[in-house]
């Protein structure tokens, strides 16, 4: 790309946009995944769809790749990284404005650059709040959270997995702009349709299609969404943790159905000792101490009292989980090993500190996460820890997150390596496990819904018709392969 074709950029959307420092596109060409670093040519930083509308234009005229970015850093999955030289960030952070907060409807439209910890307090003025996903860091976007389909703590809310987005406005690869669902409607302006009595809560359309889906796990590759709607829940006036602390994971796990089935509690999760230990605590030394202390494993569950008789509400849901749990030889705890419900109670319903709970404890992390079944969770942890015996990984250090979804019927099961980033020994180790585990998992049958970088080819080389299929939407909607080229089967 050259200066001319540069300067013609900061003409159609403004000088003060575009960013050419060399400190700035540097911190724009790795992040903390194994990708492989690449620099951009320049940073876009729009301020509204029209700016990213023209941006998108001139991409396509200029042939000129685009990786859409919306959260802050630290990021993790490579797919905010360049995959191809000459590259432009466009970068959606400026995009940051609450649009409306709507109470009667429990609706929220939000643009991509607004985050977990500025959304939150505003939803509460209003009597409102948003199931997050696990501690989301404070710089991570809703809207690309809820894009990628990152697990939400409460299941029974989980009608579907991309729940509690709505309807989006989208920029195409192609440059065509479309409002999906009921903001498709013949009402040209957000304002009109307000008029009219529509509060953008129905996703699917327009038409027979829901567009939506499209750009959902997609990872930026087919359009760039410019606002969302997203559903929120009455703000609980009472709320209480408990644990249900286990040595014996299958225990846990039909204890856990029986719960999920009957819809009993709000957040519902699964933690062993070692990921527990990270989010509660600071430094190696805290980490490694508080998880000695703590059972292998434990559910932790939230119950909640809106608006009618809450007190009430929340006594009789603790009294029947208590009931249900006693029934598999396991106890119903408003503490655990000195830790109280209250303490995880104001940890997690808060985005992560300014040191992001995964990097607590070797300053370095690792993911590995999949969809499956809770029933199958033990056979997949058995496959984890032999891989990590046979490459010497401390077998202690890994931690385990089971989110169910879906109100109960699948879940997200992760597992999270740490390492320490300055030690050649434990990154190629890392790397080695992240590798060969992930191969050996999807053998089994763990289902990789959201293939990040090497799993791409892992997922797609194994599925021929996806590819096929999904490289022919892309041609529909992004024929010149603009946006984020190189990720998924692209």
């Amino acid at each position: 790309m050259n200066v001319k074709t540069s300067n013609n950029l900061m003409q159609i959307i403004g000088k003060g946009k575009v960013i050419n420092k060399p400190e700035v596109l540097d911190r724009y060409s790795h992040d903390n995944s194994f990708s492989s670093p690449m620099r951009p040519r320049l940073v876009v930083q729009p301020r509204n769809a029209d700016d990213v509308q023209k941006t998108v234009m001139w991409a396509n005229r200029t042939r000129t790749p685009l990786v859409p970015v919306s959260s802050g850093e630290p990021h993790f999955r490579g797919d905010t990284v360049p995959s191809v030289p000459e590259a432009v960030i466009i970068d959606l952070r400026r995009m940051d404005k609450i649009v409306r907060i709507d109470r009667r409807n429990r609706i929220a439209i939000i643009e991509p650059g607004v985050t977990y910890a500025q959304l939150q307090p505003a939803l509460a003025e209003h009597g409102l709040i948003l199931s997050t996903p696990l501690l989301p860091r404070r710089s991570k976007s809703v809207v690309t959270s809820l894009l990628e389909r990152e697990p939400t703590l409460i299941p029974k809310y989980n009608y579907t997995l991309p729940e509690p987005l709505r309807c989006l406005e989208v920029v195409w690869g192609n440059g065509e702009m479309l409002r999906t669902g009921e903001a498709g409607g013949y009402y040209p302006t957000l304002e009109q349709q307000w008029k009219m009595g529509l509060a953008q809560v129905f996703s699917g359309g327009p038409g027979q299609v829901d567009y939506y889906r499209l750009v959902s796990g997609a990872q930026g590759s087919m359009g760039i969404v410019t606002w969302a709607s997203v559903k929120c829940e009455i703000l609980p006036t009472v709320h209480r943790f408990f644990f249900i602390p286990a040595d014996d994971l299958k225990r846990l796990i039909e204890c856990s159905y029986r719960l999920l089935r009957v819809r009993l509690g709000d957040e519902f999760f699964v933690l062993n000792s070692a990921n527990l230990a990270a989010i509660l605590s600071r430094g190696t030394s805290g980490v490694q101490a508080l998880r000695n202390k703590l059972p292998p494993w434990v559910i932790v569950i939230g119950i909640a009292g809106r608006d009618l008789f809450p007190e009430q509400k929340v006594d009789f849901q603790e009294e029947d989980a208590k009931d249900m749990v006693q029934q598999f030889g396991l106890e119903l705890l408003p503490s655990v090993s000195g830790i109280a419900g209250g303490q995880v109670m104001s940890t997690i319903l808060n985005p992560s500190p300014a040191t992001f709970w995964k990097l607590t404890y070797k300053g370095a992390c690792q993911d590995i996460l999949f969809m499956t079944t809770l029933d199958r969770v033990p056979e997949f942890i058995n496959t984890v820890i032999a891989e990590a015996n046979a490459l010497r990984y401390p077998v202690s250090d890994i931690g385990i997150y089971l989110q169910p979804q879906h109100q109960g019927t699948s879940c997200h099961c992760e597992f999270n390596l740490p390492y320490d980033s300055g030690d050649r020994i434990e990154i190629d180790r890392v790397r080695e496990l992240l590798e060969t585990c992930s191969e050996t998992l999807i053998r089994q049958g763990a289902y990789f819904s959201r293939p990040y970088g090497t799993w791409a080819d892992m997922v797609y080389n194994r599925d021929a018709r996806s590819r096929e299929v999904t490289r022919t939407i892309k041609g529909i909607f992004d024929p010149g392969n603009i946006l984020n080229p190189g990720k998924l089967c692209f």
